[in-house]
């Protein structure tokens, strides 16, 4: 049990009124696993805790930036050799893109969720990746030019380059990584708003990251994927 939670998650606590525990589990459920509101509903009903599907939309809304904001310090470091691909989400009915990149080993670099798929966005999430990961030695990318024109804007103000590779075959691992993402997103059936759909999108990339076994445990215990995710808010 939670008693204490951690400063920015208190501050998203304001107005919400249910115990964190359970506030926390259906947040969990709804990016672990592919599961609608309204099956959270049913689900937490059968445990004899009344919540409306809304309600446990706007708990997710509220949370998920405090417990990302947590996780950046304890995430491990990844390699220098990135993965990197955009795939297509619908928003209100318009197609909208993610962007990530995973290392050689598969763990999550970084991932941006943008409007368009053009050179600025790719330059925008190189910057972001490069910031809060360091900078690679190589991309790997598809062939798609877009992405191609964001890295070589990056490399013109670089003494150091970083090497490109392009091949349509041979993102195998940050493709694989995209297809946990859309099993959960599917049962979702469409977001309403970007802003939710970013901070769903990064709650569920958090989820996936804590399962990869990307948070570090300082004190070497061994954690459960849950137990982990529910850290965040101490």
């Amino acid at each position: 049990m939670i008693n204490t939670p951690n400063a920015t998650v208190s501050k998203a606590l304001k107005r919400l009124h249910y115990p964190l525990d359970i506030m926390l589990t259906c947040v969990r459920w709804y990016v672990a696993y592919p599961l609608s509101l309204r099956h959270l509903e049913e689900m937490m009903s059968e445990r004899a805790v009344s919540v409306d599907h809304s309600t446990v939309h706007r708990w997710a809304i509220k949370l998920l930036p405090a417990l990302g904001k947590a996780f950046g310090p304890c995430k491990k470091k990844v390699g220098r050799s990135w993965r990197m691909d955009e795939t297509y989400i619908k928003v209100k009915g318009e197609w909208k893109y993610l962007y990530w990149a995973v290392d050689k080993a598969g763990d999550t670099v970084d991932f941006l969720f943008c409007a368009k798929r053009d050179k600025a966005a790719a330059r925008r999430y190189f910057e972001k990746a490069i910031a809060e990961n360091g900078v690679p030695e190589t991309v790997m990318i598809d062939k798609s030019g877009a992405n191609l024109a964001g890295l070589n804007a990056i490399n013109a103000d670089r003494e150091v380059p970083i090497k490109i590779r392009q091949s349509k075959y041979l993102n195998n691992v940050v493709e694989q990584d995209h297809r946990a993402i859309k099993r959960i997103v599917r049962p979702m059936l469409g977001f309403k708003s970007f802003r939710c759909a970013r901070i769903i999108l990064g709650g569920i990339e958090l989820m996936h990251m804590i399962a990869k076994g990307q948070m570090k445990c300082d004190d070497g215990r061994h954690r459960s994927v849950a137990e982990q995710f529910y850290d965040l808010a101490k």
